[in-house]
């Protein structure tokens, strides 16, 4: 049995994430099925799982740096890799709250992890998600957030009476939401939001203590809070037993409404005073100062409703419900630099995104670029496209949303990386379950991509298409350059910090001292080869004088070698080299 923590170290914070991510899987269609506020579009179980599993990511990668270390990362690193990872990958107007309790557990948690941090940490959660809503609403997330908060205050200073509490707490306020909010009283449900909530904090129970809490609080005197009439504890009604003031008829078999229908009368895809609500839901990633996004949320305020701000230290991820999403864009390109700018269009009648009427295309790419440069050049090429920015790889469910994005019967996937392998195989499986057939290509450098989607031809055979970008993608040979930020051993020998490093095919084969010598290097290793083809995408900083004068080396030493240049924009490496 594996040693349970006396405070929430590194290690335990990892272990949380875990477990929180295999509680979201296990309740997602449960929690999708209860969605009906504020819009009843199904999606919010999927969306704290998505915004989870970033968020595990980044604490994986935190870990990861740390492999050949005697010692485990420190707790600080630990807790802001996980709010910086659901920060980045909050999905939905949950997953964005989600995303701010978790940040505002980390500013605590960094100082330390122990019983009385805990408690503080969950009221600055529960205080910054409340600021982040632009009109908060009670019976919701918020409400069950700032009861865990509120139940773990005055407990004695032990750990694990501090999260049993904080999770009764929010068990028994996710209890009483349907009478708080008329919509959910309805519709005979509990806040989906508040339930993904008690599922986070379940793992953190299980986390402590080592094992999974049992559905239904604890209090002082051993008595479960009573649940709202007919319903259970945790929120879904048994056996399709009304909820007092609902419906007649309950919900079908089984307990739960179908997937993002409702179940009632009146509207209940819009804010609780019926009025319908707006037409898109818009987020992004935005980069700019707090006087920027406070005029931000001003003008987003008027725009439309929903509206969620979180983050801080000059990056920010904006929520908000608009009938203009351009406008709501265009704010933000105001503020700052908006990207990871995702418009979904609301169907009036169902909450269901628009696109799922149209006629599916056949076929086509999904592409995972390094910049905003090949994005571009991959979209005017017909793909869809997912952009990887330095040190945020896109997580499993982000290439399953773009996979759906493309809205096509076969998909090729381009990952482009081989540290995306696991992640492209798993979005790939996920979106052969919704129906789409879809084959990875698994090209590791954003060059093998450009290779593989040139041969690209929708209009023959699946299986052939997918051989012949195989084929281009494995013919093309990759390298880019990197600045070494410490001393270490590679296979070329030993570098020290600031050397340029040549990278071919994964693996440092060059040392040298500035970037236009080594690229030199670089170059000639791989044309020794032999070659057709050299492709060369430039970094947002590298001057064209550099691609002029590797186009002349080119054509200088190796006859009949052609040369095309790409500008790749905002990417990892200030030179990416191919060649066919």
């Amino acid at each position: 049995m594996p040693q349970l923590p006396d405070d929430l170290d590194a290690v335990a914070v990892r272990t949380w994430c875990s477990l929180a991510l295999e509680a979201l899987g296990r309740e997602r269609a449960e929690i999708d099925a209860i969605n009906v506020y504020p819009i009843a579009d199904g999606d919010t179980g999927t969306n704290l799982y998505l915004t989870v599993e970033s968020a595990a990511a980044a604490v994986e990668a935190v870990f990861a740096a740390h492999e050949t270390g005697a010692t485990a990362p420190a707790t600080a690193d630990a807790v802001r890799a996980m709010a910086h990872g659901a920060l980045i990958g909050a999905r939905g107007n949950s997953g964005t709250i989600l995303a701010q309790l978790l940040r505002g557990m980390a500013g605590v948690l960094a100082d330390g992890g122990d019983a009385a941090h805990l408690r503080r940490a969950l009221t600055r959660a529960a205080d910054a998600a409340r600021r982040a809503v632009a009109h908060p609403v009670e019976g919701t997330v918020l409400t069950v957030a700032a009861a865990a908060a509120e139940a773990a205050e005055g407990e004695e200073p032990d750990l694990r009476t501090v999260v049993h509490a904080a999770y009764d707490g929010a068990l028994a306020a996710l209890a009483r939401t349907p009478e708080q909010l008329a919509v959910l009283g309805r519709a005979g449900v509990v806040d989906a939001g508040g339930r993904g909530l008690v599922a986070v904090l379940g793992a953190l129970v299980e986390t402590v203590t080592g094992q999974a809490p049992v559905r239904g609080p604890r209090t002082a005197h051993g008595k479960a809070p009573t649940p709202v009439d007919g319903g259970s504890v945790v929120g879904l009604p048994v056996g399709g037993t009304p909820v007092e003031g609902g419906p007649a008829g309950g919900f079908p078999a089984g307990g739960v409404p179908e997937a993002g229908v409702p179940v009632g009368e009146g509207p209940l895809d819009c804010p609780e005073d019926g009025v319908a609500g707006p037409a898109f839901e818009v987020i992004y990633l935005l980069e700019a100062d707090d006087e920027q996004v406070a005029r931000l949320r001003t003008r987003l305020d008027a725009l439309g409703d929903s509206l969620v701000v979180v983050g801080g230290d000059g990056l920010w991820h904006v929520h908000v419900h608009v009938d203009d999403a351009g406008a709501a864009v265009e704010a933000g390109v105001e503020a700052g630099r908006p990207y990871r700018i995702r418009i979904t269009h609301f169907a009036t009648e169902s909450g269901h995104d628009l696109r799922v009427q149209a006629e599916p295309a056949q076929r086509a790419v999904v592409v995972v670029v390094p910049g905003d440069g090949l994005a571009g050049l991959c979209t005017e090429a017909g793909a869809t496209t997912v952009i990887a920015r330095p040190g945020e790889p896109p997580a499993s469910g982000e290439l399953v949303d773009a996979i759906r994005r493309a809205h096509a019967r076969e998909v090729v996937l381009l990952p482009n990386d081989a540290a995306l392998r696991h992640t492209a195989a798993a979005a790939a499986e996920q979106a052969r379950t919704e129906g789409v057939r879809v084959a990875l290509v698994p090209t590791r450098a954003a060059v093998q991509g450009i290779a593989a989607l040139a041969v690209h031809e929708p209009d023959r055979g699946f299986d052939e298409d997918v051989v012949a970008m195989t084929a281009a993608a494995g013919a093309t040979r990759y390298a880019e350059l990197a600045v070494a930020e410490r001393q270490s051993w590679t296979m070329a020998g030993i570098c020290q910090a600031g050397d340029i490093l040549g990278l071919i095919d994964g693996d440092v084969a060059v040392i040298g001292a500035d970037v236009p010598a080594t690229a030199r290097t670089v170059l000639d290793r791989m044309l020794a080869a032999g070659g057709e083809l050299v492709t060369l995408v430039l970094g947002e900083d590298v001057p064209d004088s550099l691609a002029d004068a590797l186009e002349e080396h080119v054509r200088e030493g190796y006859l009949a070698v052609d040369t095309v240049v790409y500008r790749g924009g905002h990417q990892r490496a200030p030179l990416l080299i191919g060649v066919e």
